[in-house]
Order: C-alpha cells, then structure tokens, then sequence
C-alpha cells in the first residue's frame, strides 16, 4: 500500500475538522455558561497575572496587613454623612450594625487597594479591579436580611407583612424566569409596562421611508415656522429609539419640535438569524446615509442638522468624515450626492475606543472569540445577552440593590417610562458586532485611522461641520473622558458639553428635571489640546437642562425660518412610531 492509498478519502479530512470544531465550540460554550457568558481563559489569566505578582511581593503584603491593622480603630467611627444609599437608614448608625457597616467599608478599601499591583497588564487590572468590586457588592451586609437593620425594623414595623410581600415577589421573578424560550415568536413575552406608541413614542409623524436596515420617520410640525434645516437623529442600533421620545414631558423630539425643528428618526429594525450578514457598511450606507438622502428628497433642503447618540453617534462621525472627504472633490463617481451637513451633535459617543470604560472588561481576543462562536450559533448578538451585560456593569443598583427593596423591602417597583424602555431590549447582527468590537473596541481603528467604509480610509480629521459633544458625569458605557477625546481627532468647531447623570439619565434631562446641571465650553478650529480636568476648571457651569442650549446652538447654526413643513400623504408609509420598533424577541 501506497502513502497515496493510505490518505483519507477526498472531504474525510474537512469533516474531521469541522466535527473538531464543533466539540471545541461546545466545550467552551459551557465554560462560558459557568462564567457568566465570559471568556473563561481571560478570567483565569487575569486572575493568574495577579496573583503571580501579589504571591512574590510580600513586602507589599506586609503594607497591606499594617494599613488593614491601622483602620481597624476606625471602623466603629462612622462618617458624619452616609453617602453610600444602601446604608442611609437611620438604624446603620446604631450598634451592632455600625460596626458591620464600617468593618465591611474598610474592607471593601483594602480590597481595592490590593487589585491595583504594578507590574499586572492594564487589562488585566481592570478585570480584576471590577470583579472584585462585583464580588464586595455582593458580600455587602445590605444584602442580607439578618445584618441589614432596615429590612429587620419594617419586618417588625410590618407584622411581618414585608417578608412576605418579598416572597411573593421573588416567586413571581422565578415564574418568569422559567417560562419556556421561543426565540422567533412573542408567546412568551409580557406586554411592556409602558406600551409604545400609546404611552411612549406617541409625538405624532409618519414613516416616510423605509428599507431593510431603517424607517425613517418625520414628525409632524408644531409651530407655523419651522428652521429651514431639518434635524436628523440617529439614535443607537443597540437600544429601541424612542429613549429619545418617551413620554411627553421627557420627550427630546417633542421639545425640538416645539422650538421649530422638522425632526427625522431612524428606528431600526430589530435582525434576525436572516440577517446575520449585515455589517459595518450595510449600518452606515442603509442606516445614515440612506436616511440622509431621503430626508433631501422629502424636504428639497441641501443641508441638515445630524444628531447621533451612543452607537449612532459612532456611526454619524465616520459618515461625517466620509462627507467631508468627499466635499472636497474626491466624491465617487456613482455615489449619490447626500445633503451637507450643517451641524453635527455626538450624544455620549465614542470615537477614540482606547479607555472604554467598563466595557473594556468584556474586551479581548479570546473574550471576543467566545463572543463569535456563541454567535455563529444563532446569527446574532441576543436581546438578553446585551441586557444582562449592562446590568452585570452596574450590579450594585440593578441586582442588589433592587433585590434588597423587591425581595427583603417587600416594595413594589415603581413604574417608569425609562424602565420599559430598557426592558425593550434589541438584537444585533452577527457580521455587524463581530466588525464593531473588532474593529473599534479591539483595535481602535476609529481614532488610529485604520478604519475603513466601502474599502477607502476614514479620517474624523475630514469632519468640517461644526460639532456639539456631549459627554456625562456618570457614564459607564461611554466615559466622557473618552469622548472627550474627540479634540485631539478633529480640527473643526467644537463646542463640548458635560452634563450631570449617567448614559441614559444624563441624556434625558428635559427642562424641569431637578438637580441638573452642565458645563459648556466651546474651541474654534485650530484649537490647542487642554485635558479633560484642566477644562473642567474653566468651563462655565450652568443649571438646569443642556437641551435649552442645544436647542441654541442648533438655531444659530441655521438659516431663516421657513413655513412649517407638513408630510407629504403621498410619501407617508404609516403613522409613527412604525412598525420595527414593535418587534420583540424573548432572547
């Protein structure tokens, strides 16, 4: 017998690697299930990197012992004002529960004290900094009924009817929990606590275009003048866009319609495993683009006001670079001329993806390798996978904090436009998310100019319209210092907002919205880099809502007013808010 004839048969070998493949993918599949979805790998060399370094640094064991020894006479002091909401009862000031809630402070300070070891990769001490951080907002004796004094005193207060509205509470959660999953139908979907389009996402418009990717809709106008540039808004493909028209109070679309805007949204679609090979450009062409040049076609107008918020920010600067690039005479020969940008607004978007925030944990390759098998399973990113990664970043609030309250507390949660909306979750595309995390989160190709739309290079430094930034005080997802960062990638009229509040509140902040605040500051082109904390020192400090100067700065960035533009019956599709923002998976 020949070596020839010794070979195995033609296909016999790609079939072994591919039945290799698949034992390897469901292998690391339930790993990722033990580990919370995440990389078990990862987890285990970030904890090996520290503890190889800790493990041959006993001098710094030493200062770490003598430091816990020095605040132990401490932790029986207590603070003149409780700052930390799980221990502002009255009842954490009084014996014993003083004594826990100050011994488990300064534990929770010698812990994070030992995460930051020099010598362990920036990666690596991010991870187990925050998994440590979870780890003592678990342990926290707020989360326990016999060492949280407030759950003891309404249990007395109560009969011990607190104890047992928790429980019934608790066994409701466990229902739910358990009903069985049909990804591709809505038989196991509650209805949402507000309803869209009847509660929420209720300013009145119509869907003017639609394609595969987007409906666009127009919002009917509310005065008799309106600014001749109308307003697009392309809202984040990873959240439902009404978080920008809840309820009319808090609506952002309301409140510019109000001052004379034509508003455009994007609302797009919620994929499916159909879908799973959309991706980057597909997003940008379809999504902004096409949105762009529909708006044109609607209005006659040749300039627009673009605003995009999170992801959708992201999207509108690479467009905006691609614009502005092509203004200046490199456009391509077959592509359709889109209307100039007037103004471009970035709402608590990233461009520069280096310090991500605490979103870096979930970021690296074997990280993001779990992620695209997990994914070729199904075809896309699920609605609950995304969900439960925003809530794992802010365990403390949407975990223990609410299961203190829900289950110990025995209170009801209180209803509110905002927690329907999160609860409204959305998928994302298989080919889409993979470039996404890889492109920009991994590599930071955005702010490096590696990144490419439709094979040609893209440049923020090519934006010329003038922008408004808006970064928040407590944003997880998007550190404002990291929008800051858009300086140093663009040479054009920058005027830069910090606001008060978090990801989503800290947008949100309508006019009237107590204990609201920003600061405002504004570089013409040419502009030397100051850092982030030397420019808050000199940038003005206003009260109230940055929508009031927003709204200001988009007038003066328009022509004259005009005469209120109504939708055309004849383009109109259906009312607003269509029909992709309806759809809902249970996965």
């Amino acid at each position: 017998m020949t070596a020839t004839d010794a070979s195995p048969p033609p296909g016999t070998e790609q079939s072994l690697k591919q039945k290799a493949q698949l034992l390897d993918q469901a292998l690391h599949a339930l790993w990722s299930q033990g580990s919370m979805g995440l990389s078990p790998i990862s987890l285990t060399l970030a904890f090996l990197d520290w503890a190889l370094h800790v493990g041959t640094s006993p001098g710094q064991q030493m200062l770490w012992l003598q430091q816990a020894l020095s605040a132990m006479p401490q932790t029986m002091a207590g603070t003149e004002q409780e700052k930390d909401p799980r221990f502002r009862h009255e009842a954490w000031q009084q014996w014993p529960y003083i004594g826990l809630k100050e011994a488990y402070k300064s534990q929770v300070t010698q812990w994070t004290r030992a995460t930051q070891v020099e010598g362990m990769s920036d990666h690596h001490r991010h991870m187990v900094t925050f998994f440590a951080r979870q780890w003592l907002d678990a342990l926290s004796p707020s989360n326990w009924p016999w060492s949280n004094p407030e759950v003891m005193h309404k249990a007395l207060d109560t009969r011990g009817e607190s104890w047992l509205n928790g429980w019934q509470h608790y066994l409701a959660d466990v229902r739910k929990t358990s009903l069985p999953l049909d990804s591709e139908t809505q038989a196991a979907l509650e209805p949402l606590p507000y309803e869209v389009g009847k509660e929420v996402a209720i300013t009145p418009g119509k869907v003017v275009f639609r394609n595969r990717l987007i409906e666009l809709i127009q919002y009917a106008p509310s005065t008799d003048k309106v600014h001749a540039e109308p307003v697009l808004i392309v809202p984040s493909c990873i959240m439902k866009y009404y978080i920008l028209d809840l309820s009319p109070h808090n609506s952002m679309v309301r409140f510019l319609v109000d001052k004379g805007h034509t508003v455009f949204m994007v609302s797009w679609r919620n994929p499916d495993a159909s879908d799973r090979e959309l991706g980057m450009d597909d997003y940008l062409r379809l999504g902004v683009m096409d949105a762009m040049a529909a708006i044109q076609a609607q209005t006659g107008e040749p300039r627009l006001h673009a605003m995009g918020y999170c992801l959708g920010g992201t999207f509108l600067s690479i467009v905006a670079a691609v614009m502005g690039r092509r203004t200046t005479g490199r456009r391509r020969r077959a592509e359709p001329r889109l209307p100039e940008l007037a103004s471009v607004t970035l709402l608590a978007a990233q461009t520069d993806f280096s310090e991500p925030g605490e979103l870096g944990v979930f970021i690296d390759d074997d990280q993001l390798k779990t992620l695209r098998e997990d994914m070729a399973r199904k075809g896309y990113l699920s609605g609950q996978q995304m969900a439960g990664a925003f809530q794992f970043l802010n365990a403390r609030d949407l975990v223990w904090s609410r299961n203190t309250r829900r289950y110990l507390l025995g209170e009801e949660e209180i209803g509110m436009d905002m927690m329907s909306w999160n609860a409204d979750t959305t998928r994302l595309p298989e080919r889409m998310h993979n470039e996404y995390l890889q492109s920009l989160f991994l590599h930071d190709a955005l702010a490096k100019g590696h990144f490419r739309f439709e094979g040609e290079g893209v440049a923020l430094m090519d934006i010329q319209a003038p922008l408004l930034v808006v970064g928040t005080e407590r944003d997880h997802v998007s550190p404002w210092r990291s929008v800051y960062k858009i300086h140093l990638l663009t040479d054009t009229d920058t005027t830069f907002v910090l606001a008060s509040g978090g990801h989503n509140a800290g947008i949100v902040s309508e006019p009237g919205h107590p204990h609201r605040s920003y600061q405002m500051h504004h570089v013409a082109p040419g502009h030397p880099w100051v850092d982030p904390e030397t420019w808050v020192k000199q940038a003005a400090l206003h009260e109230g809502s940055w929508w009031v100067s927003m709204q200001h700065w988009l007038a003066k960035h328009s022509r004259q007013l005009v005469k209120a533009r109504h939708i055309s019956a004849r383009r109109a599709l259906c009312d607003a808010p269509g029909t992709y923002v309806k759809v809902r998976y249970v996965d």
